[in-house]
């Protein structure tokens, strides 16, 4: 009967020591399972921290995690993730919320959280899209740069030049030069 520890974070700039030293306080640790820079979007058993954790958990074994956001951003991940560790006979507990995921009320109050998390992800995607009308209204470009203009390729077309020429001197693809000839 292990105690396994599982930690994610969403970045490259954020670390899993925060997670990490939290488990730590209150278990013994004896296997660890990690995602850095992975997505809670990104389907549980797909991500292969988690999917190394599911093959290697086994009946009596203790899943830890600091919070249900962890495992997921949304509801019927988290509930495929947390019953299929629960069918090898593995507990899951979450430290934020403070419960067993195996009881009824850990089971109901699980649920909850996740469509809570699951509401604020859905909310993050309306702010950013919010602030992405806002700043193109006040005239500020999102998106990635762009990599030519008009005027480089225009007056290289005039000059006769062919597309693979244009594309030698200025480094840019066919679709780009020929979507800049038409602007």
């Amino acid at each position: 009967m292990a105690n396994i520890g599982y930690t994610r974070v969403s970045t490259d700039d954020q670390t899993t020591e925060n997670q990490r030293q939290q488990i730590d306080a209150l278990y013994k640790i004896d296997v660890w399972f990690e995602d850095p820079a992975t997505s809670g979007t990104t389907e549980a058993l797909k991500r292969e921290g988690l999917a190394a954790l599911a093959a290697y958990v086994r009946a009596g074994d203790t899943v830890i995690i600091t919070a249900l956001d962890r495992v997921g951003r949304d509801v019927v991940d988290v509930r495929r993730t947390i019953d299929a560790l629960q069918a090898k006979g593995a507990a899951v507990v979450s430290m934020r919320e403070g419960f067993d995921l195996s009881t009824p009320t850990g089971r109901a109050m699980q649920t909850i959280i996740s469509a809570l998390a699951e509401l604020e992800l859905a909310n993050m995607a309306e702010r950013r899209r919010a602030g992405i009308k806002r700043a193109q209204a006040a005239g500020i470009h999102c998106g990635r740069p762009s990599k030519g203009d008009a005027a480089t390729v225009g007056p290289l077309f005039a000059a006769g030049k062919t597309w693979q020429e244009i594309a030698s001197i200025t480094g840019l693809s066919k679709s780009t030069i020929y979507r800049l000839k038409k602007a």
